[in-house]
């Protein structure tokens, strides 16, 4: 079935292609669709090229078309929930060039290139660390010292064990206008995660800017919430 469909000039040749992605429902009534499929028609040629996506299935599959890569012409951004209880979509960028397919992003990508540490400390701290901007941010968790951490920290609060969370990887992602000059950054969101999957401690905010080969965390963006 059809799920969605849009009109652009993805090639910059002045005719306006479609954009459709497509899929098959679990069962009648349900909101869960399988095999979810870009599929991009030519409006010139009419050539029409099909994209399996790696991760296709899930809930309320999108699209959204603009310029991501600075290069004047729209891509694609494909939005995908997963519905699992760590909250994680699926994202799919495409720019369509020259009139061939080619990834710019998508979440696996992100999540082997955007590494954390997060680090219990003396104080009922918690430290996050980000790899690829060399910066740290310092979470405050006594408000769990006595129940939740109460393992963890002595009421002095002192560590009383070397302890560790994570940050699983990208939650989501939306489009983020550039003002200035037109066209769209995107805006990720990570969980950072204590002892277990429902012990968040915060979410951190990035924004990723195109630097001509890839998309990048801006130094000055990343926040945490």
């Amino acid at each position: 079935m059809i799920i969605q469909t849009v009109r652009a000039d993805l090639n910059g040749d002045g005719v306006l292609d479609t954009v459709s992605l497509t899929g098959d429902k679990e069962e009648a009534g349900s909101a869960f669709i399988r095999n979810i499929a870009l599929i991009i028609r030519d409006g010139r040629t009419q050539r029409t090229e099909t994209i399996a996506l790696v991760n296709n299935a899930g809930y309320n599959p999108r699209l959204f078309i603009g310029d991501f890569n600075r290069d004047r012409l729209d891509d694609v951004l494909v939005s995908i929930d997963s519905g699992g209880s760590g909250g994680f979509g699926f994202y799919y960028l495409y720019s369509f060039a020259g009139g061939r397919a080619r990834l710019l992003f998508d979440n696996d990508m992100y999540n082997r290139e955007i590494k954390y540490d997060v680090i219990f400390k003396n104080g009922c701290k918690v430290e996050v660390y980000n790899y690829q901007l060399k910066k740290t941010y310092t979470i405050d968790v006594r408000a769990k010292q006595k129940d939740v951490y109460a393992q963890i920290f002595d009421r002095n609060c002192r560590l009383l064990q070397p302890t560790s969370g994570f940050v699983p990887g990208l939650n989501n992602l939306y489009p983020l206008a550039r003002e200035a000059e037109g066209g769209y950054n995107l805006l990720a969101f990570e969980r950072v995660i204590g002892l277990y999957g429902a012990d968040t401690l915060g979410n951190l905010e990035t924004v990723l800017v195109w630097n001509g080969a890839g998309f990048v965390q801006s130094t000055e963006s990343l926040r945490l919430s």
